[in-house]
């Protein structure tokens, strides 16, 4: 079906605006559809002000914001929900009392697309977005060169920061490949619609989450594998070395692939440690199977600088390098940040190791997740510990050793986190930001907070 048919005369209730700019996309792209939409919020007016500026131009849009109403979930042609609604959520109880089609953003763009688009969906605890955007990359670079694909794109979309995956409807074309980073809560909407990506890639599967799944660790799974669940024979599915053993819990109908944890000789990394080495060997598994040839993948593989937020190099003052690994929001993310460091893998020319020479910034919200191996393994790299006031540090202060070789200190702002780190760290040191929490609470978000590591360490 055309979209415009699809989405012709619709009234849509958009719940949740948000200020990612993924939000801000779908309803930009349903207003200029004519669809007449409703957005709700629980944020207020005030809290959405950037957003509501950008929208301001339309004419077709009705909000209710600080609340959710169930009047706004009857009487509708379409609810886009808000990726992270509870399970138990009243208002789309009520749009599913009501007949109401419910939708997200990633699972209605693949209901819509043509049949001949190719869908490449990246799931995982940890990893996904390193494999996501490294193929991603991979694939730009093949299409630019040919390869006998002339006039294919690839296009990026789904749990991306800014990327709403809707509006890629308006610029792509039969034959062209789509690469979606998908999150737990966005495949619950593909199990409920029986879609799986024609090309699926299952990175990890660890602790997480368990807030919202009220530590149900089978809810969670169940969503996870909906990235293949519903996959066809002719399509592929690559699995992680980590999940592997999960994969007798569900019927595998695709091409099976694990691959080897080494990448070829002779291709080296830029970004730091074993698990990107083998995230990266997933890519190049990925980009072989959509028939890269190895020269372009290599190519592209060993100028991969990695993302922001990740194990990501902020500056080196007086021999004190600060590092950002804002997205590490499990206490497994942080174990493997700051084994990654304190052995050296991201300093090949200098082989000494830095253990117990770390300064970690980290802690926060609870996600329902448990600390005790974090507080077994974590301090024996550390030289001090700063964590932010919340629910999570209530935790790990609650498990850590009773005696310790280094000050923890908590702190309420980014600003007292480094100044505490500073006045720890001498040459040699590394200042981690690696928090192993939510970050709601002091930030708006776990961007706000790498965002407010980076700018003061800048000033430094």
């Amino acid at each position: 079906m055309d979209y415009r048919d699809y989405f012709k005369g619709k009234k849509v209730t958009v719940m949740g605006l948000g200020l990612l700019g993924r939000g801000i996309g779908v309803i930009k792209f349903l207003a200029d559809c004519g669809v007449d939409i409703l957005v709700t919020d629980l944020k207020t007016r005030k809290q959405l002000a950037p957003a509501l500026k950008q929208l301001s131009k339309y004419k077709n849009i009705k909000y209710v914001l600080g609340e959710h109403r169930l009047e706004d979930f009857q009487n509708k042609n379409l609810i886009i929900r808000a990726p992270n609604a509870p399970l138990d959520s009243p208002y789309l109880a009520e749009a599913k009392k009501n007949n109401i089609e419910i939708e997200q953003d990633a699972s209605l763009f693949v209901k819509l697309v043509p049949a001949s688009v190719k869908i490449v969906g990246i799931t995982g605890t940890r990893g996904k977005s390193t494999v996501t955007h490294l193929l991603y990359k991979i694939l730009q670079s093949a299409l630019r060169r040919g390869s006998g694909q002339k006039n294919r794109k690839v296009f990026l979309g789904g749990n991306v920061r800014g990327v709403a995956t809707l509006p890629l409807l308006k610029k792509i074309k039969a034959g062209d490949i789509v690469v979606l980073e998908l999150d737990s809560w966005q495949l619950q909407s593909f199990g409920d619609n029986k879609l799986s990506p024609h090309l699926a890639i299952f990175t990890t599967f660890m602790v997480d989450h368990l807030n919202y799944y009220a530590g149900d660790m089978k809810r969670y799974w169940a969503d996870k594998v909906n990235n293949f669940k519903y996959q066809k024979r002719g399509d592929t599915l690559i699995l992680g070395n980590q999940v592997k053993k999960q994969k007798s819990k569900v019927k595998i109908k695709s091409k099976l692939i694990i691959p080897k944890a080494k990448l070829p000789t002779g291709w080296q990394l830029k970004i730091p440690g074993v698990h990107n080495e083998y995230n990266a060997m997933l890519a190049v598994v990925a980009a072989r199977e959509l028939g890269v040839k190895d020269q372009v993948i290599k190519k592209v593989l060993v100028d991969f600088k990695g993302l922001p937020g990740r194990l990501e190099l902020i500056k080196e003052v007086k021999g004190v390098k600060y590092y950002n690994d804002t997205t590490a929001t499990t206490p497994d993310a942080v174990m493997a940040a700051v084994h990654t460091l304190s052995k050296g893998e991201s300093f090949k020319q200098s082989p000494r190791t830095h253990l117990g020479k770390i300064i970690l910034i980290g802690g926060g919200t609870d996600k329902g997740l448990d600390f005790k191996r974090y507080a077994q393994i974590v301090p024996k790299y550390l030289k001090g510990l700063v964590l932010f006031k919340g629910t999570a540090t209530d935790k790990i202060l609650a498990v850590l050793p009773k005696k310790l070789k280094f000050p923890v200190t908590v702190v309420e702002s980014m600003k007292e986190a480094l100044r505490q780190a500073e006045d720890l760290a001498t040459r040699g040191d590394l200042v981690l930001l690696s928090p192993g929490a939510a970050s709601f609470g002091i930030f708006r978000n776990e961007f706000d907070r790498g965002g407010q590591f980076n700018n003061l360490v800048k000033k430094i």
